[in-house]
């Protein structure tokens, strides 16, 4: 059986997937068993069989028997909630009952008996008849003979042996030795070998791996920190592993193990008996009820009949063009019926026309389809999909080809709010255990993985955040640790570092090893798994600890599916709830609610929408790479929706087609298509191949292949394996040649092909959202207020969505009314056509508990009063001191009838005294409380019966720029002003081009505004950054080259002013102008270059006082500068007498100069006798 020197097989592997230990990765550990030579190698992660897939096919591949089991942990008699104190028992699994026992048993510990964290095994669960397909290991010296052994409780030892030997019988149960270097293992093993031998149980010797080579010691040190919330270096912190515990060779267990070599010997014994196989690429469907007397398949075809005449009768309401229409359909249908039954697959039609149907019957809305499966008529007349396919020439072979047997796989879209509803259906319908949602695993990618480390370090937060933010990105994610050292040359500058480098390298050399390992367990965003049976017959479940825990699978999609369980795709989409909000919004505002599905696709006001490219919150068309698309290609019907969604993708922008695509639609450019007989295939696109659908029908049409074989050539042109191709090659010419086509025509046609296959797009997907697409453009057209609220409640957690889309709706002429307790609603609402009220959720910190129970009150109780009628008459523990400030910020509270007095001539309120008011409401409305409670003396005193209203405290009135910081603070941006207002009047004295005049030009020109977003990325010439400018004209993009950013990074703040001076340039790729800043001063540092002076005149009064001179005096010396600073900027003093004369107090020489910072005019503006003016 084994090569080896020295018989000995490794039972204990603790590999990444043990998730809190472990770094060992499958594949590295199952290609060093089978270097050294072993037979086999057991997989047994701590309660859990997350790897078991993935170990199973790698050690099938390198020639390893697999062994299956769990390190589990079974509850501590004495402390059966603690699983500190668990003991270890190792679970090998002997045949496929005993696979699924041990799936049982673990599923159990994680549903029902998890603690902190983790889950234990109750003792009573282990019985003879739970273990009859599993052998057991004790556990060595944290195992469930320990407690007894080593406290040398003989008669408690031969008890625990005899209770587990009984629970493992027939040879099943092994008492475990090991020499790891673990606590009281040498003491464990002194006592329990004779034991064993006085007992005739079998001793077995095991090494816990929990890393390959020595050398990981202390990465895997770093790894258990990480997990456990440890820093590294703490004296105090558990230390359970230690340096031994690493991949040992077979030599060196016998080495270890000399003195008791029968013991390395049952580990083969063991791998002998451990016999498990499992089938991997065969599904099995749950069973579908019919009704009696009607086979599955018979079932299936009268469901697709009769659902084909019901979408007859609404396509073609006509009768006679239906009947002219019904032939084609029906041998469409009669083909797809045929494949699907001969494929073994009307089950899974059926499922998903259930579950489906369910969604529609009960209110829960449901996408017109995604992926390939739009393309399947019988999906359409079971109303899985809304989507005709005859009519966009969407075809069945690119979803299920009978020439390749493969499951057919419906992505369905479900409105994200009401998802789950369609689940809970599922396991009402199939039984809770047979169904499953999927277990995802997070990885330590590079970013997160020099954060984790760096912390377990010690190394300061701020240097780990820097070198995390210097690691670049790829598209969304992050490059590896080693490529980043390539890329970024501010890592390698770090590492040289005299101060900091040692400790960065460190960081560097413990976080690689980490890099890319298991990190997490999480839950697929879609996937739903339904057994035939129940999910522990294919694998166990896992639960995350939590208030509504739903369990997983312990197999990721890839192995669920290999191990035969059938995924289905229940995916939560936006937009579906956008569009059934904003129905109900219009609904009541009309009493009349659009039925989307019957309406068409031939709006032309819709399509000037799209012409028009007012596409934000458009479903896929929102980017503005989509929106110059659509500018230039001009789509005036349904078919070119389609066509936009499948062209705007790297390849075909990239390839010319596009440009083909729009200068034909044009007129610019001749339409070609090939051949009079391919016309109908190319027309819908101008005689561009843009779809793969069009690839496979050129191969049937001209090359005789089936559609079923074109699917199979698209894919092998997909995969460009030369030898693949040049037998299709010579398919395609023959087929051509035999149909009468000219040969010159098939190889260049192929060759078109070959090319385009790459770019094409699977047109059923994009047709099926270009339904989404039109849906969501019509409604945002003809309904724009309904449509907005309904967009804007869909993303209140997210700022910078709510801010575009508030923004986009102003541009559309709507009006957005700030948030008012005595109207607003936890969401958006429309009032009108034209009118949306801002959402009480949408204020930050405020929250949907807290919202409610604000809206409740007013609806049962009437409009609130003011704000200590608010706070007296709402549950504190929700509406609390935080909620309060963020209302008042927010300006939810300005138009109370009893605020009237703190409103200025402008209609401004006072936020600054309501602000200081809510500590005083929360104390007034406690005390209220408590008067309420008690009868006595003083019950008919105002105090008492809490009709007395304390004052608002007088405080100084916030500033302009202050009111709008902190209502951003509460709102994310500013809702009732703009930040450069406060500037506008004094800069444009200096700098009187407004961003919205900028023009291309030879010439630089000083612009200015506030910075409202800053964000850097790695160019040819280093780090470059893009500060957007708004100066209520409208926002810039302006360009900072490394050299200018470098030297003015301190002053790019956003929501501060800044003066830049620019080169504008046309900008060909997007139409506009390119801005290049080439230098930047903040306001102050503007001012000291521009101000002639800032001039104070003081009345004769004050003069006089010495108090006020005094208080004067110092606030000018606390931003004095020397006469000579380039930062100063000079200060004229006047005094003004009551004659009307004014007289200058310090001749200019000897003026004195000042930083014109904000600070220091808000101080002297503060003086209300004194008047401040810039003189530039």
């Amino acid at each position: 059986m084994s090569t080896q020197a020295h018989p000995f097989v490794h039972l204990r592997l603790h590999t990444e997937f043990s998730i809190r230990e472990g770094i060992v990765k499958i594949p590295d550990a199952v290609k060093r068993a089978a270097a050294e030579g072993m037979p086999a190698l057991a997989i047994t992660d701590v309660m859990n069989v997350f790897g078991l897939v993935k170990f199973y096919k790698a050690c099938r591949s390198a020639g390893v028997k697999p062994i299956i089991g769990v390190d589990a942990r079974v509850a501590h008699p004495d402390a059966p909630n603690d699983p500190e104190r668990a003991l270890e028992l190792l679970l090998i699994v002997r045949n496929r009952d005993g696979y699924r026992q041990l799936c049982e048993l673990v599923s159990r510990a994680w549903l029902e008996n998890q603690h902190r964290g983790q889950a234990l095994l109750r003792p009573e669960w282990l019985t003879r008849e739970t273990c009859a397909g599993l052998m057991a290991l004790s556990g060595g010296a944290r195992g469930v003979l320990a407690p007894a052994l080593l406290a040398g409780e003989t008669r408690g030892a031969k008890a625990a042996l005899a209770h587990w030997a009984g629970c493992f019988p027939d040879g099943a149960f092994f008492v475990e030795v090991q020499r790891a270097g673990l606590p009281n293992e040498a003491e464990y093993l002194a006592a329990a070998v004779p034991f064993a031998a006085e007992l005739g149980v079998p001793v077995v010797a095991t090494h816990p791996i929990q890393f390959l080579r020595p050398e990981d010691f202390t990465a895997h040190e770093v790894r258990f920190c990480i997990a456990e919330g440890y820093v590294l270096n703490d004296p105090n912190r558990p230390r359970p592993f230690t340096e031994a515990q690493y991949f040992l060779s077979a030599e060196e267990m016998a080495d270890r193990f000399a003195d008791l070599p029968e013991a390395l010997e049952n580990t083969l014994l063991i791998a002998q008996k451990a016999n498990l196989t499992i089938t991997l690429g065969k599904s099995f469907l749950p069973a579908f009820p019919t009704p009696e007397g009607m086979s599955l398949d018979e079932f299936f075809v009268s469901e697709a009949k009769r659902g084909l005449a019901a979408r007859l009768e609404e396509r073609f309401p006509d009768p006679e063009e239906r009947e002219r229409e019904r032939p084609r359909y029906e041998k469409r249908l009669a083909f797809e019926c045929d494949t699907i039954i001969q494929m073994g697959f009307p089950g899974y039609f059926l499922i998903v026309a259930d579950f489906i149907n369910w969604a529609k019957q009960n209110d829960v809305p449901v996408g017109p389809g995604r992926g390939s499966g739009a393309g399947s008529l019988v999906a359409y007349a079971l109303r899985i999909t809304d989507l005709d396919p005859l009519a966009y020439a969407l075809l069945f072979e690119r979803f299920l080809n009978p020439e390749r047997v493969s499951m057919p796989d419906f992505d369905v879209d479900f409105c994200q709010e009401k998802r789950y509803r369609v689940i809970d259906y599922v396991r009402r319908r199939y039984g809770a255990e047979a169904v499953s949602q999927i277990a995802t695993f997070g990885s330590m990618a590079s970013k997160a993985v020099v954060r984790d480390v760096g912390r377990v370090l010690g190394l300061p937060y701020g240097l780990c955040d820097r070198i995390s933010k210097l690691i670049p990105t790829e598209g969304v994610k992050p490059v590896s640790l080693a490529k980043a050292l390539e890329l970024e040359p501010q890592l390698q500058e770090l590492m040289e570092d005299p101060q900091d480098g040692e400790a960065i390298r460190q960081l560097f050399e413990l976080a690689q090893p980490l890099e890319g390992l298991t990190r997490n367990v999480g839950m697929h965003a879609g996937g739903v798994l339904i057994a035939p049976g129940k999910i522990t017959d294919f694998c166990p479940l896992f639960v995350q600890e939590g208030d509504d825990p739903s369990p997983v699978s312990q197999f990721d999609k890839d192995d669920v599916e290999a191990v035969g369980l059938v995924k289905f795709d229940f995916l939560g989409l936006r937009n579906l709830t956008i569009i059934r909000e904003a129905l109900d919004q219009i609904e009541r505002l009309t009493g009349a609610r659009p039925d989307l599905a019957r309406m068409g696709f031939d709006d032309p006001q819709t399509y000037q929408l799209l012409r028009d490219a007012n596409t934000t919150a458009v479903f896929q068309l929102e980017s503005e790479g989509m929106k110059k698309l659509l500018k230039k290609l001009q789509p005036d019907r349904f078919e070119d929706i389609i066509a936009v969604l499948a062209l705007y993708r790297p390849g075909p922008l990239g390839s010319g087609m596009v440009d083909d695509f729009i200068l034909r639609k044009q007129g610019k450019q001749a339409i070609d298509y090939f051949h009079p007989d391919l016309k109908a295939c190319l027309e819908p696109t101008y005689g561009v191949i843009v779809y793969q659908e069009q690839v496979m029908q050129i191969a049937q049409i001209i090359g005789g292949y089936t559609l079923g074989a074109a699917d199979l050539l698209r894919r092998a042109m997909g995969k460009k394996k030369p030898e693949e191709m040049a037998k299709h090659r010579e398919i395609f010419r023959q087929g051509a040649i035999e149909r009468g086509y000219d040969e010159a025509l098939a190889m260049r046609l192929f060759d078109l092909m070959e090319k385009f296959a790459e770019y094409g797009f699977n047109k059923s997907h994009t047709a099926a959202y270009a339904v989404v697409t039109y849906q969501t453009a019509w409604l945002k057209r003809h309904h724009p207020a309904p449509f907005f609220a309904a967009t804007l409640s869909s993303d209140m957690d997210d700022t910078d969505a709510v801010k575009t889309f508030f923004d986009d709706a102003c541009a559309n002429g709507l009006t957005v009314l700030p948030p008012d307790v005595n109207v607003s609603e936890y969401r958006f609402q429309a009032i009108d056509a034209a009118t949306i009220r801002y959402g009480l959720g949408a204020i930050k910190g405020v929250g949907e508990p807290a919202a409610n129970a604000i809206v409740t009150e007013r609806q049962q109780h009437g409009p609130f009063h003011d704000l200590f009628d608010l706070v007296s008459r709402v549950d504190r523990r929700v509406v609390n001191r935080r909620v309060l400030e963020q209302l008042v910020r927010a300006g939810a509270l300005d138009t109370l009838p009893g605020h009237t007095h703190l409103r200025a001539p402008d209609g401004l309120c006072d936020r600054a005294r309501l602000f200081a008011s809510v500590g005083l409401a929360l104390e007034v409305a406690e005390q209220r409380a408590a008067s309420a409670q008690q009868c006595g003396l003083f019950d008919d005193e105002p105090e008492a019966n809490g009709s007395y209203t304390p004052e608002f405290p007088a405080v100084r009135p916030w500033t302009e720029r202050e009111r709008l910081k902190e209502e951003k603070l509460a709102i994310g941006f500013f809702l009732s002003g703009h930040p450069f207002t406060a500037f506008a009047a004094e800069l444009r004295q200096t700098v009187p081009t407004k961003l919205a005049q900028l023009a291309p030009s030879r010439d630089a020109v000083w612009v200015c505004g506030v910075v409202v977003e800053l964000r850097t990325k790695m160019g040819a010439r280093g780090r470059m950054a893009f500060v957007t400018l708004d100066d209520g004209s409208e926002p810039c993009e302006v360009l900072f080259y490394r050299e200018v950013f470098d030297a003015v990074r301190q002053i790019v703040v956003v929501d501060e002013p800044l003066v830049v001076r620019v080169k504008v340039a046309p900008d060909d790729y997007s139409g506009g102008v390119r801005v290049v800043a080439e230098e930047a001063l903040s306001l102050p540092q503007w001012r000291a270059r521009q101000l002639k002076a800032i001039e104070i005149t003081i009345p004769e009064s004050v003069v006089d006082s010495p108090v006020s001179a005094q208080r004067l005096s110092e606030t000018i010396e606390a931003f004095r500068v020397p006469s000579a600073s380039p930062e100063g900027a000079k200060i004229e003093m006047r005094v003004a007498f009551p004659e009307g004369a004014v007289v200058a107090l310090r001749a200019a020489r000897d003026a004195i100069r000042v930083k014109p910072e904000d600070a220091l005019l808000t101080e002297l503006r503060g003086f209300p006798e004194l008047a401040v003016r810039l003189r530039y």
